[in-house]
């Protein structure tokens, strides 16, 4: 699995996503190729959802965020 940041651009009656070079050529992505997409909106949700617990939890936010990524990256 990689992380990667893009835009959503207008596509014909469609919205569509550009991969970045670096990343088709690391993951030997092809034309027409099928691909899951894991969508994740930037959005403020986590600092909120964390900042609710300051001082609550025994772990840190970063430690929490790390285990989460590693748990999205083997599944």
């Amino acid at each position: 699995m990689i992380e990667c940041e893009t835009k959503t651009r207008k596509w014909g009656n469609s919205i569509g996503l550009i991969l970045p070079k670096e990343v088709t050529k690391s993951e030997k992505i092809k034309e027409n190729e099928k691909l899951k997409i894991l969508i994740l909106k930037q959005n403020h949700m986590l600092k909120k959802t964390f900042g609710m617990f300051k001082g609550k939890w025994k772990k840190s936010a970063q430690t929490i965020k790390d285990e989460i990524r590693a748990e999205l990256h083997n599944a």
